[in-house]
């Protein structure tokens, strides 16, 4: 191996492999060095040199210097293959190294690839040099991808694992909207615009505060675009996620407004001290402040970095006076640190047991032992309701509250509402369950005119207008049997009035007869 042939491999690799000449040739004097060592003992003090302009190769064995020539009858077929093993390791350490400290500058920044292959939801990607993974966890929800797709995601890992180097990609990073949105908003790029805070739920929900620079440029305007043109295709990148711009103020009492939109905010109660903010809102505009499953505020509170809690004035008036009651019984506080604390938003004693000693000495005025004493007995207290809250959730579990089953209609089950059906076949029933005693006044009332309208002696309508008095109290008597609800009673009563008539029938013919 002369000094242009050195030289040629070095350039070589250098130009394929990116990798620095001065490692390529540390590399091949490491070769060298080992594969001179196997005809020499371990006492020799071995040092081998490759001079970098000419590319000539120097072994000194104990500081003698060695015959070129010589170098190459010890370097054997085995000694060279050995030569040419531990040289290809040296650059493979010497690439990997490369490609780790490219990609770890790439960190957090946009790359675009194609996909190889997919294993159980897991993407590989080729990224050129190296291939990445795309592991599920960081993928949209609902995407898929098949092999040739185009995949753009930011650089979320870079790692060293053995001779190579594992890049794992993201693309529900918040990071990923910010240089999605360097990319299609011109003055993002430029830094005119500025993306102060991201905060999203990939696949549902982003919201974006940004601000400007330039005061004739609006910042909110520039980022929807005309019509919404450049908002759009960052929306499509995203697989049709909704994103919010908010316009970024440096004041709280502004800021969490905007980060509430669409809702209407009415105050803003700032608590520095728990690092939370209280927002009063009308009670129709509660549910659109919370938003669905409490993602609008959950977001708005991941871009504002302050918690908050969003309340109608009546739900806060009663908290306020349940915190002054509960806090009442706290030994050694005197009610104005009650009040004091309250309006400071200490509602519970899970936030009482962590504000600082010295914060509540400054604030009260009282000795070291009281205010020890005080956050103790909030520490005992909150204890023992985050245990009781977490015994009412067990027992809620293991006896859940009883299921009952569907009613089966049946001819006594009452209709259910909203059926005409039933509600007709009810009334029906309604109708034929009174039917009986009308059936009977009818009877009664149809015998009367019988007797009256017969044309006979003073003394036979006499008797035969007792008869139908009789037979009309018994009539009566069974109607207000059948209101009972007896139905033998009322087959009774109907056989009664048969016989009534029956018998007034008679009663008339004998009558007719006599005339």
């Amino acid at each position: 191996m002369n000094g242009d042939e050195i030289k040629r491999i070095v350039d070589a690799i250098h130009r394929d492999k990116s990798i620095d000449k001065e490692i390529v040739f540390e590399g091949i004097e490491q070769a060298i060095l080992s594969a001179a060592r196997k005809h020499f003992s371990e006492e020799e003090v071995l040092d081998v040199r490759i001079d970098r302009d000419t590319g000539e190769p120097s072994l000194t064995c104990d500081g003698a210097l060695l015959e070129p020539d010589l170098i190459g009858d010890l370097l054997g077929r085995i000694s060279a293959q050995t030569a040419k093993q531990v040289m290809i390791q040296r650059i493979r350490e010497a690439e990997r190294d490369s490609h780790y400290d490219q990609y770890l500058d790439l960190k957090s920044q946009l790359v675009t690839g194609s996909v190889t292959r997919v294993d159980r939801g897991t993407v590989i990607v080729n990224l050129g040099k190296v291939e990445a993974i795309l592991p599920r966890s960081e993928q949209i929800n609902k995407e898929s991808y098949r092999v040739g797709d185009r995949v753009r995601a930011i650089v979320l890992d870079v790692k060293k694992a053995g001779s190579r180097v594992r890049v794992i990609l993201s693309r529900t990073h918040a990071d990923f909207v910010r240089r999605l949105f360097e990319v299609e908003i011109p003055e993002v790029n430029d830094r005119i615009i500025e993306t102060r805070s991201i905060a999203r739920e990939a696949g549902h929900r982003s919201k974006v505060a940004v601000s400007s620079y330039d005061t004739t440029i609006d910042c909110v305007g520039a980022c929807v675009g005309v019509r919404g043109a450049r908002i759009r295709g960052i929306v499509e990148e995203l697989n049709g996620e909704r994103i919010d711009i908010v316009r970024w103020n440096d004041s709280l009492q502004l800021l969490v407004p905007n980060a509430l939109q669409p809702a209407e905010v009415e105050d803003v109660i700032l608590c520095p001290m728990l690092g939370k903010v209280i927002i009063l809102v009308r009670e129709d505009q509660l549910s659109l402040a919370i938003g669905r499953r409490g993602q609008n505020v959950r977001l708005a509170s991941k871009l504002c970095g302050w918690d908050i809690n969003v309340m109608t004035q009546e739900s806060l008036d009663e908290q306020l006076d349940i915190s002054i009651e509960a806090f009442s019984v706290v030994p050694r506080m005197p009610s104005e640190l009650v009040e004091n604390l309250v309006s400071q938003g200490f509602f519970t004693f899970d936030d009482l047991s962590v504000i600082e000693p010295d914060e509540l000495l400054e604030m009260s005025g009282l000795t070291q032992e009281d205010v020890d004493a005080i956050i103790e007995f909030a520490d005992v207290e909150s204890l023992r309701i985050e245990q009781e809250e977490r015994a009412a959730g067990i027992a809620r579990k293991l006896n859940p509250p009883p299921v009952a089953p569907p009613e089966t209609p049946t001819e006594n089950t009452p209709p259910t509402e909203g059926s005409d059906t039933n509600a007709d076949a009810a009334a029906a029933e309604l109708a034929n369950a009174e039917s009986p005693t009308e059936q009977v006044d009818d009877a009664a009332s149809e015998a009367e005119p019988e007797v009256s309208e017969s044309d006979v002696g003073a003394a036979d309508v006499s008797a035969e207008t007792e008869d139908a008095a009789v037979a009309t109290t018994e009539s009566e008597n069974a109607a207000g049997e059948t209101s009972a609800g007896d139905n033998e009673s009322v087959e009774e009563t109907a056989t009664a009035v048969e016989s009534s008539d029956a018998g007034n029938a008679d009663d008339k013919s004998a009558s007719s007869v006599s005339e």
